[in-house]
């Protein structure tokens, strides 16, 4: 199986304390990976380490088998990889729904009519064209995230970096977000703690701990 992303011996330490050390992972061709570990054990440092948002203390990771030698470098990749974070309410630029998910097609050059075509798919297959108009901050929770995840779908990327997709929604939230996730066949790292939804999702899971890194059987 091909390999979308590496993690060699990454370790992280913060002005505080060693939150990691010598974490490796691969993750195959439209394999998806569960994270699973105790509140600020370094779950979600551990992503954005992986979308190139912060650098490693030690260690590398690799993209499609290209080591990335420093942030730089996952330049080339943006577009390949698609960054959830834990809060979404930041993450929009736009007030519209539509608006916010044709924006990086805009920024890409795509014609506004183009875009617009393209997100209207996409919208339709997430099942939230109905929100199409709507402002986003007048959403729920989990209309929010799907907005959100709309917004890095219309990119394609063969990457998707999830970090808590299901956190502080309620429970009929949490098995949409997660059936919409099952759909969707790519390349996957979703860092949650909801052990009973994340099992019926991901291909192999892993638990982070402050000294430790392996694969739950």
């Amino acid at each position: 199986m091909s390999c979308s992303l590496n993690l060699r011996n990454i370790s992280y330490t913060n002005e505080h304390k060693a939150l990691f050390a010598n974490v490796c992972l691969n993750v195959g061709h439209e394999e998806k990976i569960a994270i699973l570990g105790a509140n600020g054990c370094g779950k979600s440092t551990l992503l954005k380490i992986m979308a190139g948002l912060i650098k490693p203390s030690s260690g590398y990771v690799e993209i499609f088998h290209h080591k990335m030698e420093n942030l730089k470098a996952f330049n080339t990749y943006r577009n390949d990889i698609g960054y959830l974070p834990q809060d979404v309410s930041n993450h929009f630029l736009c007030p519209t729904v539509i608006e916010d998910v044709i924006f990086s097609l805009r920024a890409n050059g795509v014609t506004q009519n183009e875009a617009i075509k393209k997100a209207d798919i996409l919208l339709e297959e997430l099942g939230i064209i109905h929100l199409k108009q709507r402002t986003v901050f007048e959403l729920s929770g989990g209309e929010q995230k799907i907005v959100a995840l709309a917004g890095l779908l219309i990119l394609e990327p063969k990457i998707l970096l999830l970090d808590e997709p299901t956190n502080a929604l309620d429970t009929q939230s949490q098995e949409r977000i997660m059936s919409l996730l099952k759909s969707i066949n790519k390349s996957m790292v979703i860092v949650s703690h909801h052990h009973s939804f994340i099992e019926n999702l991901a291909h192999n899971m892993y638990e982070l701990k402050e000294n430790s890194f392996s694969k739950i059987e």
